[in-house]
């Protein structure tokens, strides 16, 4: 919990900040992961860790604004892969993408303001994303042992 942002739930659902000393909502805890606080949710009685959770509820309400990042099909996707074999594969895999396009995002917009071409610039963005992307999945599926085609069992 060193240099993290605690805030405890009170089983009235109220979100209580401790380093300002105050009540606070979803959307300020949205507002300080935005603003690369870090911040972990506490019950303020079991001293459970709730902070996944929280975060998962602000993504919802962020889904039910009208711009979901999420389609239906993603997530019946997502619903898909609990328990499957891929799903810690899959859980490394997605979470280097968003840390991918995070970065990339932040040195975009550091090197907008000094490129003549925008264009250019997020051609090659997209270049260079769809390489890492191509070496993740490589990764992703280096250690599986797929099962032979019916044309090989024919030999």
């Amino acid at each position: 919990m060193d240099g993290c942002r605690v805030i405890k739930k009170y089983p009235n659902r109220r979100l209580y900040d401790t380093e300002v000393s105050k009540y606070v909502t979803l959307s300020d805890v949205r507002q300080l992961v935005i603003d690369r606080e870090p911040v972990m949710v506490i019950d303020a009685k079991t001293k459970e860790d709730l902070t996944r959770s929280v975060l998962l509820q602000i993504i919802l309400e962020q889904e039910e604004d009208g711009n979901p990042i999420m389609s239906a099909e993603m997530l019946e996707q997502l619903i898909r892969l609990y328990g499957d074999p891929f799903q810690a594969n899959f859980a490394s895999y997605l979470e280097n993408s968003v840390k991918l396009i995070a970065d990339q995002r932040s040195k975009a917009r550091d090197n907008l303001g000094q490129v003549m071409d925008p264009f250019s610039m997020m051609t090659s963005l997209a270049k260079r994303n769809m390489e890492v992307f191509k070496e993740m999945q490589d990764g992703l599926f280096k250690n599986v042992d797929y099962p032979p085609a019916d044309d090989d069992k024919k030999e």
